[in-house]
């Protein structure tokens, strides 16, 4: 079975996963606040430490924007806690080993990787307004600068 890829406009897909210490957390714990919603494939690892150190970096700007930034990936929330403590993250990561999220919002899939075809997590942003309607999607995106590239796409913190 096809699903249509989730695109601005549309409602945000629902869901509730556990956060870095095992804490369930609901997309709609966060109505009537804005929400950027990224995803990375592993905890860890070099794109994705630079990716979410940029994140916690920007942190204040997202902040005093209205804007709360969760991370999706497939990791255990215990290796989600690890990551956090090492790379003294602020940020809300989630864990979605079912890929069931990831899967919903079409942030796993197949992706080329080294020029191989293979299954896996596709490196997306999505910007959900305080209703839940998806207002901006970004895929396949590179972990560098894209943080800064979001601000400024955003208009925040000018």
């Amino acid at each position: 079975m096809t699903t249509q890829p989730i695109d601005v406009g549309d409602d945000a897909p629902a869901f509730s996963l556990p956060d870095s210490s095992n804490t369930e957390v609901s997309l709609s714990d966060f109505t009537g606040k804005k929400v950027v919603l990224y995803f990375y494939p592993a905890a860890l690892t070099p794109g994705c430490t630079t990716q979410a150190c940029d994140f916690t970096a920007a942190r204040g700007v997202f902040d005093t924007s209205g804007y709360t930034v969760i991370g999706i990936s497939p990791d255990a929330p215990a290796k989600l806690e690890a990551f956090r403590a090492r790379e003294n993250l602020d940020l809300l990561l989630l864990s979605d080993p079912e890929r069931k999220v990831l899967s919903s919002y079409g942030a796993f899939g197949e992706k080329k990787n080294y020029g191989k075809t293979v299954m896996g997590v596709i490196r997306s942003t999505f910007v959900i307004d305080e209703r839940g309607k998806v207002e901006k999607v970004w895929r396949n995106i590179k972990a560098t600068g894209h943080v800064a590239r979001l601000i400024k796409e955003l208009g925040v913190g000018e």
